[in-house]
């Protein structure tokens, strides 16, 4: 029998509109209706579900046969299990706000992640090419950082101008070199100072930089073995768009 992973459903952000989606087919039985209300297509609805699902480790939905409509779509015993956990996770979290103890420190708590690189920013603006939506983040000590996402999740986190959100990456997707040294290939760059430096042993890995941005925030990346590098030099943290993942705050 396989135990569903509820908490690895719910451990991945509550502010989308994943949840919303699996409510609204538990309320009319069509995924294509639950779409609609939620405002986003109908390809995105199940691009949700099939995330859930992933997570969860149990079917959420299934297929219903018959009917007025000619079949629809219903919650699995699991799926309805999901939602009042879900439930139960807003409340709280509507709990801890009006306590006045919410923060964007709690929130970056609250995403359970391997990435090292959590930086609150704001949306600035979306560019949508084709498929594609790059989302043009601002940090707080104003530096401007982009990711590279679907349209499909763009629509699932609502993203829009003005709204708060994590950027993420693995610092391994952080390449750390000396500002000014030479041409810098494309993505985004943050200039910063070497706080600390862990050398690596093996001759692959490279050396691990701490770099301080303005106003308190850190970056963590890697520069090739032997780069020289030491505390309180001025460097630039080079990242594709592609590498950053955009999170909404639980």
């Amino acid at each position: 029998m396989t135990v569903p992973r509820f908490s690895d459903a719910l451990g991945h952000g509550m502010s989308d509109k994943r949840i919303d989606i699996l409510r609204g087919i538990g309320r009319t039985g069509s995924i294509s209706q639950a779409a609609r209300d939620a405002s986003v297509s109908y390809k995105a609805a199940w691009q949700a579900i099939a995330t859930l699902t992933n997570l969860a480790g149990v079917p959420l939905v299934a297929r219903s046969v018959g009917g007025a409509g000619g079949g629809g779509a219903v919650l699995t015993e699991e799926g309805r299990q999901l939602l009042v956990l879900a439930d139960a996770h807003e409340a709280a979290r509507r709990a801890v706000q009006s306590g006045g103890a919410a923060s964007t420190a709690m929130a970056r708590l609250a995403i359970r992640t391997s990435m090292r690189n959590q930086l609150p920013a704001t949306v600035s603006g979306l560019d949508v090419t084709g498929r594609v939506v790059r989302v043009r983040m601002a940090l707080p000590n104003g530096d401007g950082i982009a990711a590279r996402i679907t349209r499909e999740s763009a629509e699932l986190l609502g993203l829009a101008a003005g709204m708060v959100v994590i950027a993420l990456c693995k610092a391994t997707a952080v390449q750390v070199r000396r500002a000014g040294d030479g041409a810098v290939p494309g993505g985004n760059q943050l200039v910063g100072i070497v706080a600390r430096v862990a050398r690596g042993n093996d001759g692959e890995s490279g050396d691990e930089i701490v770099m301080a941005l303005a106003d308190g925030l850190q970056v963590v990346g890697f520069a090739p073995g032997g780069s020289g590098l030491r505390a309180r030099q001025r460097v630039t943290a080079v990242v594709d768009e592609s590498a950053v993942v955009v999170a909404l705050p639980g």
